[in-house]
């Protein structure tokens, strides 16, 4: 995955080295542990077991045909037949299941096709459709679905739209003894061995500009305030003209997903990028 951020083409000088995340090697570490382990761990941050703000998937998340593959069971059905026969559904493919009914009492089954893990796999999908047609057959409803092919399709040029937009971008505070009190901000806070780092994760982050205004305005005056630098992971400083160069590639990125309907923040957003 290439990050948008200018690929950093004469960009090196204008972020002075700001630590930006590239998601292609994070992806692919993460799906073959998964593929390995079975497991589905939030990100590393640096190297550190730092808390991400990882977003969940209600059960009353309307099905999104941006992001999930859905199946209509077009018959009224009374809601305790469903959702027991939907359970063991449920229970295989965890939060990305999503089940809801409609006003005429039909219901839609839905699978969330596109994550930060990846794409959905053929064989997940075919067992997924294979088992909702299943039970939609035993409680006598008539079901309609996308073609998969077409769907996994689209669902790898999501992913790909979503991995060249992936990205993280921090602010180092260097110095002794640093105390954020910062109270709660649109932006993560880890410690480090001789100071801080800032750090905003930008397809989570709602309000993008003002987000990140906040966050070089914060790390500004907390290196102001304790006589500390400002810097990025080479240990160059950073002067206004870099953080506000940040910014314009920041708006890049919002404008490139804007594009493709995800606004940074928006529920779309949130579960595409968990």
């Amino acid at each position: 995955m290439s990050l948008v951020l200018g690929l950093l083409v004469l960009g090196v000088c204008l972020f002075a080295g700001v630590l930006v995340y590239n998601r292609w090697q994070e992806r692919s570490a993460k799906r073959a542990a998964e593929r390995a382990f079975g497991s589905r761990h939030a990100d590393a941050l640096m190297e550190e077991p730092a808390p991400r703000r990882e977003p969940s998937i209600a059960p009353r998340t309307s099905p999104d045909e941006r992001v999930d593959y859905v199946i209509e069971l077009q018959k009224p059905i009374a809601a305790p037949l469903v959702l027991e026969g939907w359970r063991p559904i449920e229970q295989r493919f965890g939060r990305r299941a999503l089940l809801a009914q409609a006003e005429d009492g039909s219901w839609r089954a839905a699978l969330q096709m596109v994550s930060r893990s990846g794409v959905v796999s053929d064989k997940e999908l075919i067992e997924f459709r294979s088992e909702v047609e299943t039970l939609g057959a035993r409680l006598g409803a008539t079901f309609s679905a996308p073609e998969m092919r077409e769907a996994l399709q689209a669902a790898h040029e999501l992913d790909r739209t979503c991995a060249e937009n992936d990205i993280q971008v921090a602010l180092h505070v260097v110095g002794p003894a640093i105390e954020p009190a910062l109270g709660e901000q649109p932006f993560q806070v880890v410690r480090r061995e001789n100071g801080l780092t800032l750090v905003l994760d930008v397809a989570l982050t709602p309000d993008l500009a003002r987000s990140y205004e906040a966050m070089a305005r914060a790390a500004r005056s907390l290196a102001d305030s304790h006589g500390a630098r400002l810097v990025d992971d080479r240990g160059n400083a950073l002067d206004e003209h870099s953080l506000a160069a940040i910014g314009g590639q920041l708006e890049a990125v919002r404008l490139a997903l804007a594009g493709h309907g995800i606004e940074t923040g928006s529920p779309l957003a949130l579960r595409l990028f968990s």
